[in-house]
């Protein structure tokens, strides 16, 4: 979606605009696009944002970016996926800079995720790290300050309860919640499709000039890449209303006749997205499970407007 999708070298600091690199991981996939961003904010006291997976060499990147005379004091993550959080204790261990994320894994998560997570729901594969504890603890609004820069800490749950977006004046820190390669990942029970509908509408509220995600190149019109994901989910709602009507169906059937040109391995993870719309029309009384609400239960219409 962006026109910047020139893809960079792992390991090489970038510099993307003033005061701020840029280090690629070297874990490319089908689900981390080109790898993980990590970006390193500041001069002489350096916000190292989303420091990755725990990789040595992409350690020693983050290390050798650093700008001369500089030091890291600040480890921020925005979700604790296993593809932007586990390098966070290492290299906390390594600098003294202490963690600062919303909260563990499942922190976060609204009271339909609660229910079905006890009920013995988990993940798709989407790689949770389970141990992710930070130092302190981030809510909504809050602000961490250095001599170099400012973020306010904008919790923006959706792709993952415990998600944070970190707001550096009109430019966007947007992890996994806004990318500009693909619509993000919404699975239960650590993904909430309503909560990510209701963290867009309130990021489209405010007038950005860029968006810096954890995959992928800046979004340069992010008001526009907002509009699109609202109105990519409002859409596949109605596809999925529609195909309702031909009947109950459970999410993997519903995937598999709705994403025709998605490659069979990830047919899984579109099952789970469905699965999050099936949830979110249960809570407005617009589809139903035939019995408890579980991931194999055939879902029915109850009203498609």
């Amino acid at each position: 979606m962006s026109p910047r999708e020139n893809v960079p070298a792992p390991g090489v600091a970038e510099r993307l605009e003033p005061g701020l690199l840029r280090v690629l991981a070297p874990n490319p996939s089908p689900m981390t696009h080109w790898g993980t961003n990590t970006y390193l904010l500041g001069q002489k006291e350096i916000a190292v944002i989303d420091p990755g997976p725990d990789l040595p060499a992409h350690m020693a990147a983050i290390l050798a970016a650093c700008p001369s005379g500089g030091r890291i004091t600040h480890v921020l993550v925005t979700h604790a996926h296993r593809d932007h959080s586990p390098l966070a204790r290492v290299l906390s261990r390594e600098t003294g800079a202490p963690i600062y994320a919303f909260g563990p894994s499942d922190a976060g998560r609204s009271k339909v995720m609660q229910e079905l997570a006890a009920s013995g729901f988990a993940g798709g594969g989407e790689g949770v790290d389970a141990g992710f504890q930070p130092d302190i603890t981030l809510s909504h609004g809050d602000r961490v300050t250095s001599a170099d820069w400012e973020l306010e800490a904008l919790h923006t749950p959706g792709h993952m309860g415990n998600h944070l977006c970190f707001a550096w004046d009109d430019a966007l820190f947007s992890g996994d919640h806004v990318m500009g390669w693909a619509s993000s990942l919404v699975s239960p029970p650590d993904g909430d499709l309503s909560d990510f509908m209701a963290s867009c509408v309130a990021l489209r509220q405010r007038p950005w000039r860029v968006f810096h995600p954890g995959h992928g190149a800046p979004v340069e019109a992010p008001s526009d890449r907002l509009d699109w994901l609202i109105a990519h989910r409002k859409a596949r709602e109605t596809s999925i209303l529609q195909a309702l009507d031909a009947g109950p169906a459970t999410a993997t059937d519903l995937a598999a006749r709705l994403y025709t040109d998605v490659p069979a391995g990830l047919l899984p993870a579109a099952a789970r997205n469905v699965f999050a719309h099936l949830i979110d029309l249960t809570q407005k009384n617009r589809a139903a499970p035939r019995g408890a609400m579980a991931f194999d239960q055939p879902f029915v219409v109850i009203s498609a407007s």
